[in-house]
Order: C-alpha cells, then structure tokens, then sequence
C-alpha cells in the first residue's frame, strides 16, 4: 500500500508541475484582467477556469495527490460529456465518422483559379485566425518529377499521442471516434502538439485575428468558435454538422468532388454527389493512411494520385496562397507565425 501511495504521489507531482508550466505560459499570453474581474478578451469565465485548474496543480507538488487527481487524471470518458451525444444509425450504433480523400481527383484548385477551396471553406465555417489551416493542401515532390497536391485535415487518430499526453483532459475522443478539444479545459501546455506526428494543431500565441462576429458564437468543442488565446486549435471533423445530415465544408467546397465523408459502421461515404461502399472503395483503390507504421491508426484514408482525373498535367506545379477573408478583426488582434 505504501509503494502505491507514493506513486500516487510522484505522479501527482509531475502533473502539477505540468499544469503549473503550462498556466504560466497561459497566463503570459492571456491579456490583462479588466477592473470589473471579466477578461479584456470577453472569455472571463474560461480565464478563471484556468487560474482554478492552476491553483489546484500548484497544490498537488506540495500536499495532497487527491486533488490534483480528479482533474488530471479522470477519464477521457468523463471529458467527453462536455460534447453533444453521438450521432447514431438506423440499428442505435453509435457512428465512426471517416473520410476518404480521392488524390486523382484533386488539382489543388489550379483548375478554378483560386487558392484550395477546400480550405478556404474550412476557415470560412470555422471563423479560423490566420495562420490556420485546419485543413492543409500540401505540394509534394513526386519521386519521378512533378508533383501531387495533398489536402491534409486532422487524421483523427484511433490511438492518438496527443489525447495520451494531455495532462488536464483538454483534448479527448469522441464515441464516434473524432478527436477534439475543449479550449475551455485547455492550459496551453502545447504537449500535444509536441506529440502529434502530422503536425495538425495549431496555437492562439495572440488575440485571434477574426472577424467581430465570430465574439457571438456560443462555444462549444464541436465547433471551436471563437478562437481563445493560448489555446490550441485544430481540424474538428466537423461532427455537428454531420449530426445535421450536413456534409463539412471541405467536402462541400471541393469542385471536383474528391473528398469523402462516412460511416465505418454502415459501411458507406458520399462526396455529396455519389454514395460508394467504404470498404470496397478503399479495397479496389488500395487506399493508404499518412505514416501508418506509427501505429496511430487514422481514419482518415487516401487514394494516391496527382489530380490525373480531372486533367491535371504533375508538372504544372504551384498554387495560389491561401487567404483569409476578414476585411474588419477584433480590436487587438495580431497575426503570428507558426
């Protein structure tokens, strides 16, 4: 009994160092307290969260490792009662969101004359500050020459380093398999960037740059609007949508139709102009996963290619840069580099 004890209390320790580090640099980002106790950035109440999870990390390195533990180390099952109940199929099974991304069929837009739609839509839909890309189009150099144009969002991984590491809950799995965070729970420790492979988080260093009416929003880890500093950010899969029979609006921005989104458990996925049987699809069209050896089993699938379907010749290289539409952002808003 006493050996646990003391684990117990070790553990406890490291995560109150943890938490502790990460509000510090919270703090350091966050802006100053207004007279009347709310934050100068409208999110008073997330800011005293906060201070409350440090108060409780700073107590566990020197007394009790019963109160850090409730906090730190509760289920993933528990923090996942924060998002709205899962979406569900004609049986009651619980859906496995996924989606497939058709590399044939994808030219990076160069075809329409525009930056990639697909993320232009992503931060449209999500009032996303620049420099995010939730969902990235990356250009890579094809072994014989010429490239191929490669939309990247969150792989929503089944085993995710990023859930492991984050030691206050801020960043979770959903029943229906997508991978979120709670910006409200989040300290800004940035372990879990740290700790994802794909490089698909992003951080508020500053006052978000979006636009005034993104304030209005009302919060939830579904749908990460508003942007808050010192927190991360990241593709969300876009499950309310889904949940309202709505496609996300990657998949509603592609022109050439070359995203899909489905359900593992009934066996299906549309681009929103043609209903294919997952498995198949990805059988026929021996699809891959982004650095599957590590183990991290994303569900997110793709179809190698370079846009040859819809004429795309691999050594017309280049796209336009990605823009973000606010003519008019919040007062203070900074824009920073990643």
């Amino acid at each position: 009994m006493v050996p646990l004890l003391l684990a117990l209390a070790a553990a406890a320790i490291v995560i109150g160092v943890v938490v502790h580090v990460g509000h510090t640099l919270a703090d350091e980002l966050r802006p100053p307290r207004a007279p009347n106790g709310a934050g100068t950035d409208g999110i008073g109440a997330a800011a005293e969260r906060r201070r409350f999870l440090r108060l409780i990390g700073i107590s566990a390195v020197g007394a009790v490792p019963a109160t850090i533990l409730p906090v730190a180390l509760r289920t993933h099952g528990d923090v996942a009662a924060t998002a709205e109940e899962p979406a569900r199929g004609p049986g009651g099974r619980v859906r496995q969101w996924t989606m497939i991304i058709d590399l044939r069929f994808c030219d990076g837009c160069q075809s329409q004359g525009t930056p990639p739609r697909c993320t232009t839509a992503c931060i449209e839909g999500h009032l996303a500050p620049e420099p995010m890309e939730w969902i990235q189009v990356f250009e890579q150099e094809l072994p014989g020459g010429g490239t191929q144009f490669i939309p990247t969002p969150c792989l929503q991984c089944q085993n995710p380093p990023c859930v492991n590491v984050c030691p206050v809950g801020a960043t979770f799995s959903t029943p229906e398999g997508v991978v979120l965070i709670d910006q409200e729970r989040c300290i800004g420790c940035r372990i879990c960037m740290a700790a994802c492979p794909y490089d698909r988080r992003f951080f508020n260093w500053s006052d978000p740059p979006v636009p005034p009416e993104a304030l209005l929003a009302d919060y939830s880890p579904d749908h990460q609007v508003p942007a808050t500093r010192g927190t991360v950010m990241k593709c969300d899969m876009c499950p309310d949508l889904a949940r309202a029979g709505t496609l996300p609006y990657c998949i509603q921005a592609c022109p050439n139709d070359a995203i899909y989104y489905g359900d593992l458990e009934e066996d299906i996925a549309t681009n929103g102009r043609s209903v294919v049987a997952v498995s198949k699809f990805l059988t026929d069209n021996q699809a891959y996963q982004l650095k599957e050896h590590l183990g991290t089993k994303p569900r997110v699938y793709y179809v190698a290619g370079h846009g040859q379907a819809v004429g795309r010749d691999p050594y017309t290289t280049g796209r336009l840069p990605t823009e973000w539409p606010w003519l008019r952002r919040v007062e203070g808003a900074r824009v920073w580099n990643r």
